[in-house]
């Protein structure tokens, strides 16, 4: 297949594309660097398979594939929170862009959207069928509404214009290659560990997550693009669920340091509890994460600590 990336020189991109060579596809990675960078698929520009374009979505582009993987997105508060309207023109305009050229060139595409359509969920854990209790107007909205209604234009062109779509709702995802500044709680907490300075927790650190590793995600994306039984969307995360002062324990642990723990005002429309139910996953796509949090996070720190130049000890 002939396979475009949209984010590919993003976090998840990145592990996107190199997975996608390692299985014998022709891989275009397309990226405008606003939160990937050149140093993701560096190891990759000499591959033969692989080609890199400079391109921003929210702007028309023509190309010839047979499949879009369509990752391109601000997914840190840092980062959609820096220009939201940017966030926005990217979800809706640049997936209108990606959805036009699925039905010129006839090609599947899958959606990467998001746990944050769910908003501050009052159904826990949260499945498909739940609408969510998103805030339109909060700060967040940029990218949770965004991502709504990028939703919204693959199932209608899917309806009016019988394009091939996939929609999966990804949870927290974390593992190398995530930026050390992009503001989500794994990076600042190992970062902030590493260096030694207190790891800032928003509100009282009773508020849940659930963390799945890189790794599981890109395989749960490759079978969803694969199989043809279901459109979505379909949940991809992990259920097992820990608090924020969970994971911040764990950080300084595998970090090895004596950071402590600084309480801060809670921010925002941040939600209390975030938990997939993964049912249909299983059922669908026969997954499941695999690698557990204890591996992850030893994984991400030692990558973190080589980002920052640091010498273990």
């Amino acid at each position: 297949m002939r396979t475009l990336v949209t984010g590919g020189a993003g976090f998840l991109g990145s592990h996107l594309c190199e997975r996608l060579l390692k299985d014998g596809h022709e891989v275009v990675c397309l990226d405008n660097y606003f939160s990937g960078k050149r140093s993701n698929i560096a190891h990759l520009r000499n591959h033969r398979n692989f080609e890199l374009i400079r391109h921003d979505i929210v702007e028309p582009i023509l190309l010839e594939v047979d499949r879009i993987f369509h990752l391109a997105c601000p997914a840190s508060p840092v980062h959609y929170q820096y220009n939201p309207v940017k966030t926005i023109k990217t979800s809706v305009m640049g997936t209108i862009n990606m959805l036009g050229l699925a039905k010129r060139v006839r090609a599947r595409i899958l959606l990467t959207s998001t746990s944050e359509v769910y908003g501050d969920p009052e159904q826990h854990p949260q499945t498909e069928s739940y609408w969510g209790h998103v805030n339109p107007i909060g700060v967040r909205a940029c990218y949770d509404e965004g991502k709504r209604v990028a939703e919204t234009l693959m199932m209608d062109y899917h309806r009016q214009n019988k394009v091939d779509i996939r929609i999966v709702r990804i949870f927290n995802t974390y593992g190398p290659r995530m930026a050390i500044n992009d503001g989500r709680v794994v990076s600042n907490f190992c970062v902030s560990a590493l260096k030694g300075e207190d790891l800032e927790v928003f509100g009282d650190g009773k508020q849940t997550r659930s963390f799945a590793y890189v790794d599981d995600i890109i395989e749960a994306l490759v079978r969803m693009m694969a199989q043809e039984e279901h459109i979505g969307p379909v949940n991809i995360g992990n259920p097992v669920e820990l608090t924020i002062l969970e994971l911040a324990s764990l950080a300084i642990e595998f970090a090895g340091s004596s950071s402590k723990l600084k309480m801060m005002p809670p921010r925002p429309d941040d939600p209390v509890r975030r938990k997939p139910d993964i049912s249909l996953a299983k059922r669908v796509l026969n997954w499941e994460p695999r690698i557990p949090l204890s591996e992850g996070l030893r994984k991400t720190i030692d990558h973190m600590r080589a980002e920052l130049g640091l010498i273990r000890t």
